[in-house]
């Protein structure tokens, strides 16, 4: 077993905690509300945000030495889908919890 260490474990909770929030906003709040939060872009987006964290979480608790380079995709895609939700409106808990991974994801890929 590889060691994991306390930055290592926090990055992974918020990828976990950010998959989540971006599955559930998206499939709950976003196609609800229909408009601006399901254009294709947006919706995209957050689909893949969600996929690069659950990926990201992955890669490190297998202890892959590649989690760095999908930890540095990961940081971009959060900044960028919390920017987009930020824009689109009434998804703060979304922005919150996308820019926390991406700060946890930026330390883990340096």
């Amino acid at each position: 077993m590889h060691h994991m260490s306390t930055e290592m474990k926090a990055c992974i909770d918020n990828c976990l905690a950010c998959y989540g929030e971006c599955l559930s906003m998206a499939m709950g709040h976003c196609l609800e509300l229909g408009g601006e939060h399901t254009k294709p872009a947006h919706f995209k987006l957050m689909m893949a945000c969600a996929e690069i964290c659950r990926t990201s979480a992955h890669f490190m608790l297998i202890g892959s030495e590649h989690h760095k380079h999908v930890c540095r995709e990961c940081a971009e895609i959060c900044a960028q889908c919390a920017d987009d939700c930020e824009r689109i409106g009434d998804m703060q808990s979304c922005v919150d919890t996308c820019r926390r991974c991406a700060e946890s994801c930026r330390k883990m890929a340096a």
